[in-house]
C-alpha cells in the first residue's frame, strides 16, 4: 500500500513575546514525509534560535538518512549554552512516514504524541533509551488509512488563564479533545486549528507559554488537474483536452474561453449555474466529466488570497467560514488544502486580450502570473505540481 500525508500546524507565541519558541519543519524525500517540532528552552529570541537550529540539524540530518544517535550528538555540540542557565536545550519530536507505510517516531522531553486510529486514542508501546545523556521515546510502526497523529508542545498542556498552569488541562484531556475533532472532521488544516483554538481559548487569550500543534493524517494520494487558457495553436485544443481529460482525480477548468475549448472538443454542454451567492466572484458552471468549473483570473485570485491566509497561518473560523463558502473561489482553494497531494496544471499559453497589457512581455501576463503564483503557493504547501505549457 502507498500513502501520502495530510500535514498542518499551527502556533501562537506566548503573551507579549515578538517571536515563537517553536518551530515546525517539513520536509519531503524521495520515499518519505518528516515533520519535525522543536521547542527551544524558555520563550522569545534564545528560545526561536534553539528551536531554529534543532529543527533545522534534525531535518537536514534526517534527510540524508542520520539515525537518530548522531543526530542527538549533534544537536548537543551545536546548540548555544545559556549563561543564565548553563545548559543548551530544546525538546524535540520527529515523525517520520515513508510512502509503502513505515514510520518511525521519536521523541526528547516533549508532550508524548497522540495517535488517534479507528476512532481510539492508540496507546503505543515506545522504546526508551539514553543518548548522550537524554531519555529517547522511540517507536517503529507500519501506518494505516485515516490514522491521525499530533505533535505538541508543552504549552498545549496545562494552558490555565493568566499565564498560570491549569492542572484540570493535561495530555489525557488534550488526547480526549483530538478523538473528538477528528470525529468531526478529517482536514488536518481544520484540526489544527480547532487544537489551537481550544489552548488559546484555556489561556484566556494571553498564553503563558509559546503553543504549537503540528497534525498529519494518513490519506490516499490525491489527484487535482486544472486546465486554464486555450492553446496558443488552435490545432492544439484536442491534444490538451484529451491530455487534461485522461488524467485521475479530481478534474477543474478555470477560464470561460477554456471550458468553451473543452465543450467544442469533447461536446457536452456548459450549465451556467444562476444561483450564485457572491457579486465579487464570477458564477461557477457545470460539465458533464468537470468535478468544478469557474471564471480564470478573477477566480483564480480570489482563491490565490485564501491560499496566501493559510500559509500565513491565518485560518480561523472566519477562515473556514470563507474557505466554506458557496463560489468558485473557496470550492477551489478548498480542493488544493484539504483533497490535493498531486496537482497538475494544464497552461495555454494564448494571450487574452482582456488581460494583456501589450506594453508587457507575454510571460506578466495577468493568467501566467497567477498560474505561477498558484504553482509555488502549492509546492510550498508541500503538494508535487507538475506544469505543462501548449
Amino acid at each position: 500500500m502507498s500513502v501520502s500525508v495530510d500535514i498542518c500546524w499551527k502556533s501562537f507565541n506566548k503573551n507579549r513575546e515578538e517571536l515563537c519558541g517553536d518551530k515546525v519543519e517539513v520536509l519531503k524525500t524521495e520515499d518519505s514525509s518528516i515533520i519535525i517540532l522543536a521547542d527551544g528552552m524558555g520563550s522569545g529570541v534564545k528560545a526561536n534560535i534553539l528551536a531554529t537550529l534543532t529543527s533545522k540539524i534534525l531535518g537536514t540530518m534526517f534527510r540524508e538518512g542520520a539515525e537518530i544517535d548522531a543526530c542527538v550528538e549533534t544537536i548537543a555540540r551545536t546548540l548555544p549554552i545559556c549563561k543564565e542557565r548553563e545548559v543548551a536545550y530544546a525538546t524535540f519530536s520527529i515523525l517520520q512516514i515513508f510512502r509503502d507505510g513505515e514510520a518511525y517516531l521519536v521523541e526528547y522531553d516533549n508532550p508524548k504524541c497522540v495517535f488517534i486510529r479507528n476512532k481510539e486514542i492508540i496507546n503505543y508501546p515506545y522504546q526508551e533509551r539514553v543518548i548522550e545523556g537524554k531519555k529517547i521515546r522511540e517507536f517503529r510502526f507500519h501506518v494505516e488509512l485515516n490514522d491521525c497523529f499530533v505533535l505538541m508542545s508543552d504549552g498545549a498542556i496545562w494552558a490555565g488563564e493568566e499565564e498560570t498552569m491549569n492542572y484540570n488541562w493535561e495530555w489525557d484531556d488534550m488526547a480526549a479533545y483530538t478523538l473528538k475533532c477528528t470525529n468531526e472532521t478529517l482536514s488536518a488544516a481544520r484540526l489544527a486549528a480547532m487544537l489551537s483554538q481550544v489552548c488559546y481559548d484555556l489561556y484566556g487569550q494571553k498564553p503563558g507559554d509559546d503553543t504549537t500543534v503540528a497534525v498529519t493524517r494518513v490519506i490516499r494520494r490525491q489527484v487535482v488537474n486544472i486546465f486554464t487558457g486555450p492553446p496558443s495553436r488552435k490545432e492544439d485544443d484536442e491534444r490538451v483536452v484529451h491530455d487534461f481529460m485522461k488524467q485521475e482525480g479530481k478534474k477543474v477548468i478555470c477560464g470561460g474561453t477554456s471550458a468553451n475549448v473543452a465543450s467544442r472538443v469533447l461536446k457536452r454542454e456548459i450549465v451556467t449555474l444562476v444561483k450564485h451567492a457572491d457579486p465579487k466572484i464570477p458564477p461557477m458552471a457545470t460539465m458533464e466529466g468537470l468535478d468544478l468549473v469557474t471564471e480564470g483570473v478573477l477566480t483564480i485570485g480570489s482563491a490565490l488570497d485564501l491560499l496566501h491566509r493559510y500559509e500565513n497561518d491565518e485560518f480561523d473560523e472566519a477562515f473556514f467560514d470563507a474557505l466554506d463558502a458557496e463560489n468558485g473561489a473557496a470550492k477551489l482553494a478548498r480542493l488544493l488544502i484539504e483533497e490535493c497531494t498531486d496537482l497538475n496544471l494544464f497552461v495555454g499559453r494564448a494571450l487574452n486580450p482582456a488581460h494583456q497589457n501589450s506594453n508587457l512581455p507575454f510571460d506578466l501576463s495577468v493568467r501566467m502570473n497567477l498560474v505561477e503564483q498558484l504553482k509555488d503557493c502549492a509546492e510550498r504547501m508541500g503538494k508535487h505540481v507538475i506544469v505543462k505549457y501548449y
